[in-house]
């Protein structure tokens, strides 16, 4: 099988490297397979549609709506070089799904209109599936019902879509939860690459970056504990099977 590529963007190297493992459990692809790029310290490859199966991009502590007087040196970096990867992406029809943070990426490079109108605290939320969605490839290859329990928490959101776009799923205050360009290109609001176990590790991690109120983290992880979300993760495996090349 022809590689895919991992693409993060996370400063912390303890979370990076815990975010690029839940990517390959989920995926169930080996790290030959699953080769992982970090773009807040590197360049953007230079993609090439017959080398490779597609690619991943995973979530990250960055919000392409924040005023970019207020963007980090790394932060800007990353952004360049993920517009990079996605004008090769579109050019050359290259499956791709990004996780939360992509819904951003891909919405902005996509002509969406990003910003905190539908920002959701941490969480676990019911996700509909729309009637594109339920009739979608890779959604249906993971075998997602039409209403699911999703992992949320971030800032920004979609708060309107560009025509060509896809709506494939919805939820109660956030209402594209994940969306389609074309045929073959993804971003998901929730996230496909952690469980409840995975979303609370990473939450200590980012307890100050203000997606919660740390005194009420705890109260927030019981109820967090009673809630299962084991669905979504599907979609890492589904895409890959769906969109694997044979080399």
């Amino acid at each position: 099988m022809k590689p895919f590529l991992l693409l993060t963007t996370r400063p912390e190297d303890d979370v990076a490297r815990a975010e690029a493992a839940s990517f390959q459990r989920f995926s169930e692809l080996d790290h030959a397979d699953l080769q992982w790029i970090r773009l807040e310290r590197e360049d953007a490859p230079r993609i090439r549609a017959e080398e490779i199966s597609g690619i991943y991009l995973g979530g990250s502590p960055f919000t392409v709506s924040d005023p970019v007087e207020s963007k980090s040196a790394q932060q800007i970096h990353a952004e360049k070089a993920l517009t990079e990867v996605l004008d090769q992406v579109m050019e050359q029809d290259i499956p791709f799904l990004g996780a939360c943070y992509g819904i951003g990426v891909l919405g902005t490079h996509a002509g969406a209109t990003i910003d905190r109108t539908h920002g959701e605290p941490l969480g676990a939320v019911p996700i509909t599936l729309t009637e594109a969605g339920r009739e979608d490839p890779v959604i249906v290859e993971a075998g997602l019902p039409e209403v699911f329990t999703g992992l949320v928490g971030h800032k920004e959101a979609v708060t309107a879509l560009p025509a060509h776009a896809t709506v494939l799923a919805t939820g109660e205050q956030c209402p594209v939860q994940m969306f389609r360009v074309g045929t073959k290109q993804y971003a998901t609001q929730f996230h496909p690459e952690m469980d409840v176990p995975a979303v609370m590790e990473r939450a200590r991690a980012y307890r100050d970056h203000g997606y919660f109120d740390p005194g009420e983290m705890e109260d927030i992880f019981a109820l967090l504990g009673r809630r299962t979300a084991d669905l979504p993760p599907h979609l890492l495996r589904a895409f890959a099977t769906v969109h694997a090349r044979g080399r």
